[in-house]
């Protein structure tokens, strides 16, 4: 009795001293071993809300180190989960089962039959559910052993005492894991660090130096009379996509989506800034590209092409919380994004739609070219307009 009490507050210690799930699974399965259990393999699987992932699993296994396996929301994830004792248990309404490999019909369980495999003579799973009922559902809980009686009661036992522990502490990481997770997809990876570090209260944040990039959709809005909500939405993420993977390849972070726009910042040395205006172009010319590489394929099956305008610039952005004391909005503000959103609508008039300001191609000066002067809305100085490539010249 005594191990067992030393084994549950072991697992609540580690839960509490914020140790990793693989951490604390790794170690797990070493104290079984010596309470007596002949393990093959330990898991923890829960599910997740992250929108690439289904679910994961951590495991231990007398024949590997500790893994780590996603399930994604694609076919083969589905397809995983569909033949797991997971699902088996939760569409049979059970939080509990144990399978003996060498009497009962596995056939159904890749899993079984791979640690049957495996000489698992004994197998048990256990679910536990997590309160507040959002997908974060449970957690599951898995070991087989492999000795010729299977699980002795003592073992099971010990089993049904530290699962409480278990769970208390799994869904301290889960929730953790959906802050600091879901967190980064909602708002970018160096945002969420910062308003988990405390930066919560409106009006918190900082004067940073950083390259901006804004991008724009050109004629969506006449795609909307045009074409059902689910096409346009379709069309849309395949757009974002491609210039969010160019951001973030560079180093840039996108802070917010606005209908068929998106802002991105590049934080930058305010003394040499030329490193983050580089990487701000190259992500720039990929996005470009890879438009066009969306487009033919448009064209191609007979669906509209959407061009794409861009805009860079350079400058001092307050760079914080923004909005009502409820709903607050993590973002960059200032003359600079301003500015930049001034300079996106003369891509039509000048015909380019690639443009830069001046103070960016003091910094990027390698293939722009001036397009002219342009008096800018709310902007008291005429402002200097640079477009990508070579200029062109009409014949006579």
């Amino acid at each position: 009795m005594s191990d067992t009490i030393d084994l549950i507050e072991w697992i609540i210690g580690s839960g509490l001293s914020g140790k990793a799930l693989e951490e604390i699974v790794g170690t797990l399965s070493k104290r079984l071993i010596k309470l007596g259990f002949p393990l093959v393999r330990v898991s923890i699987a829960m599910p997740s809300i992250d929108p690439l992932q289904r679910g994961f699993s951590v495991s231990w296994s007398k024949y590997s180190p500790v893994a780590t396996e996603v399930q994604g929301h694609d076919d083969a994830g589905e397809d995983m989960f569909v033949r797991s004792p997971i699902y088996y248990l939760l569409s049979n309404d059970l939080l509990h089962g144990r399978w003996r490999l060498a009497e009962d019909d596995t056939s159904s369980f890749p899993l079984l039959r791979e640690l049957s495999d495996l000489g698992a003579t004994d197998y048990v799973i256990k679910l536990v559910a997590f309160p507040g009922g959002t997908a974060l559902a449970g957690v599951g809980f898995s070991i087989a052993v492999d000795g010729s009686e299977g699980f002795n009661d003592q073992q099971v036992a010990i089993i049904e005492k530290i699962m409480p522990a278990l769970a208390l502490v799994c869904f301290q990481i889960a929730a953790m894991r959906v802050a600091t997770d879901m967190l980064a997809v909602y708002t970018g990876a160096r945002t969420s660090g910062r308003i988990l570090s405390g930066q919560t209260r409106r009006g918190d944040g900082t004067a940073i130096y950083a390259a901006i990039l804004l991008a724009d959709l050109k004629n969506f809005t006449s795609l909307n009379e045009r074409w059902p909500a689910e096409r346009i939405v379709a069309w849309l993420n395949e757009h974002f996509e491609a210039v969010a993977q160019s951001v973030e390849q560079n180093g840039g972070e996108i802070l917010k989506f606005m209908g068929d726009s998106l802002l991105a910042i590049f934080p930058a040395d305010v003394e040499d800034p030329a490193d983050a205006c580089r990487r701000a172009l190259s992500a720039a010319t990929g996005a470009m590209d890879a438009t066009v590489t969306l487009n033919q394929a448009r064209y191609h099956s007979d669906q509209p092409e959407i061009p794409i305008d861009i805009v860079l610039h350079v400058g001092e952005v307050f760079y914080g919380n923004v909005g009502a004391a409820r709903r607050l909005d993590f973002t960059v503000v200032g003359r600079a994004v301003n500015e930049a959103a001034r300079i996106e609508k003369l891509a039509d008039d000048v015909g380019h739609s690639l443009l830069a300001s001046a103070d960016f191609v003091a910094q990027c000066p390698d293939c722009f070219h001036k397009v002219g002067n342009f008096a800018l809305k709310g902007v008291a100085e005429p402002a200097s307009v640079f477009a990508w490539g070579p200029p062109t010249f009409e014949r006579e």
